[in-house]
């Protein structure tokens, strides 16, 4: 598949889980800053990824919260270094730039784009 093909494909089952409208879903939008999604909504958008591409996504591979909830991992609200290793670590996909500036743990939400979303799919289909 193309990247524009995979993108169609991820507007559509963003559309669909969020309720949003096309023009909504463009490559920089934020899930939750942008298309207003929660946290049940990403149990939804991992599910229709899985039917739309025939993939297999495991529990935290697309939105790793466990390193969120790690002492180890962040301190003060913040997020440590071994954390920022760790997430460039579990999600080459994202770009983490502008998080890293700040590291506050609330600011975490943004770094999940559509965009992201897509090399995320397209990364699984190269396996």
């Amino acid at each position: 598949m193309t990247q524009d093909e995979i993108f169609e494909k991820v507007q559509e089952v963003l559309e669909d889980a969020l309720g949003v409208d096309e023009d909504e879903v463009t490559s920089e939008a934020t899930l939750v800053g942008d298309l207003g999604a929660e946290s049940i909504d990403f149990l939804d958008i991992v599910f229709r990824l899985e039917k739309a591409f025939s993939i297999k996504i495991d529990q935290s591979e697309l939105f790793p919260d466990s390193v969120l909830n790690d002492p180890q991992y962040v301190q003060d609200g913040k997020v440590t270094d071994a954390g920022m290793a760790t997430l460039r670590e579990r999600l080459p996909h994202a770009n983490l730039d502008e998080f890293d500036a700040s590291r506050n743990v609330e600011d975490f939400s943004n770094v999940f784009t559509v965009d992201a979303i897509v090399k995320f799919v397209e990364s699984k289909l190269a396996a």
